[in-house]
C-alpha cells in the first residue's frame, strides 16, 4: 500500500484495514515500517477528528480519591477545611488557585484537568 495522508473517512477506513494485515509485522522491516507510520497517520487524523477532552475536574477528584482510598476528611486535609471538601465535592464551591496547586501536589491531578469550568 503506498502511504499517504488521511484525510476522508474512506481513507481512515482503508488506513485501519491496513493495520489490521500489518498488526503482526516485524520491526525494522518493511512492513514493520509501513505499520509504524500507519499508526502515526491513523492517530494524528483520531486526534483532528476525535478528541477526547479532559473529564470534569471534580469528577477527576473524586476518581482519584477512591484511587488513593481518601474520604472526605483526607480530602480536607489536603483543601483545609471539612466544610470546603464538601462543597468541593458537591460543586457548589469553586476550586481556587491555591487549592488547584494543592490538589495538583497531593494528589497528582493534572492542572489542564482542574483549571476547566465546570456546573
Amino acid at each position: 500500500m503506498k502511504l499517504k495522508p488521511i484525510k476522508t473517512k474512506k481513507d481512515y477506513q482503508n488506513a485501519l484495514d491496513r493495520l489490521e494485515v500489518l498488526f503482526d509485522a516485524k520491526r525494522n522491516s518493511r512492513e514493520g515500517d509501513e505499520l509504524e507510520i500507519l499508526g502515526i497517520l491513523i492517530e494524528k487524523y483520531e486526534d483532528e477528528h476525535f478528541p477526547i477532552g479532559f473529564p470534569n475536574p471534580i469528577e477527576a477528584i473524586k476518581f482519584r480519591m477512591k484511587q488513593m482510598g481518601y474520604n472526605q476528611t483526607d480530602l480536607a486535609n489536603v483543601v483545609g477545611l471539612k466544610s470546603r471538601a464538601s462543597e468541593i465535592l458537591n460543586k457548589k464551591r469553586k476550586l481556587t488557585l491555591e487549592m488547584i496547586r494543592l490538589l495538583h501536589h497531593n494528589l497528582k491531578i493534572p492542572t489542564e484537568v482542574l483549571i476547566q469550568s465546570y456546573k
